[in-house]
């Protein structure tokens, strides 16, 4: 992988790239870094050019100042797509990231030709949502984000046992995590907007990767709009809840392969 950096806004943005070809943007979630996409960058590398950001506040990466959205990150994968003068590219966005993502397709569509949606949502927050987060954010307050994501993220498996040296590895990497950096991020989630409509005018093709066990991103709510765009794939990761990645990495990987692969040639 090759680690490079931009400056945006006064703040030093870092991305790392890797391999040749048609390229695809991989944007990581909450609570963890881009080396959630190492594996398959490992595979996607040997045909495609592999550009993954680091969210700004993630993975030791400095923070935007101010209390930025999820618009202003999407603007952060532009400037990164700027630097690396790419015109045709896909998106692929795990939970927060696929918030981004569409954040970008509606701000930024022109050379974007397909678009996947891994475990994430265009609905906005619903209430209850915005009161689960603001929870949250209380808890890293009181008890620090070491010990908020050592009881959320276990939380994101269906299989805890079957995956919990995983689940130890993301605890390790999550120490460099300030409260600051994730309180951002939850602030932007909660203010985010409703991009249903994004989906329903985007005339790129969509992939929705679902987990069927997936209590952050609903199953049904990923099922409802998969029928929102003009063209549609949709793969269902029975034995996942929302880290489809680690949980059943190897079918997740074909499905995008498969989705990336025809979406290239178009």
């Amino acid at each position: 992988m090759n680690l490079k950096s931009i400056n945006y806004k006064d703040t030093t943005v870092s991305y790392e790239t890797n391999g040749n070809g048609y390229p695809i943007v991989l944007i990581h979630g909450f609570g963890e870094d881009h080396t959630i996409w190492a594996d398959y960058v490992k595979e996607l590398s040997k045909k495609y050019h592999c550009i993954v950001p680091k969210i700004p506040g993630s993975g030791g990466a400095a923070l935007l100042p101010g209390l930025p959205s999820i618009d202003e990150y999407a603007d952060v994968v532009k400037a990164i797509l700027n630097n690396e003068d790419v015109r045709f590219f896909n998106l692929v966005g795990h939970s927060m990231g696929g918030y981004i993502s569409l954040a970008f397709a509606k701000k930024y569509p022109e050379g974007l030709k397909g678009l996947t949606l891994f475990h994430s949502s265009a609905y906005k927050d619903s209430e209850e949502k915005k009161e689960t987060r603001r929870k949250a954010i209380r808890l890293i307050e009181e008890s620090g984000p070491k010990a908020f994501l050592k009881t959320a993220i276990p939380g994101l498996f269906h299989d805890q046992q079957k995956h919990s040296e995983a689940i130890q590895e993301l605890l390790k990497k999550a120490e460099q995590f300030t409260g600051e950096s994730l309180i951002q991020y939850y602030q932007a989630m909660i203010g985010r907007k409703d991009t249903t409509d994004v989906l329903k005018n985007l005339i790129i093709p969509v992939q929705f990767i679902l987990g069927a066990n997936d209590k952050a991103v609903p199953f049904d709510d990923g099922m409802q709009q998969s029928h929102l765009p003009q063209e549609s794939s949709l793969t269902i990761l029975r034995s996942t809840a929302h880290m489809g990645m680690i949980e059943e990495s190897e079918k997740g990987l074909q499905a995008l392969q498969a989705f990336v692969g025809e979406c290239s040639v178009k």
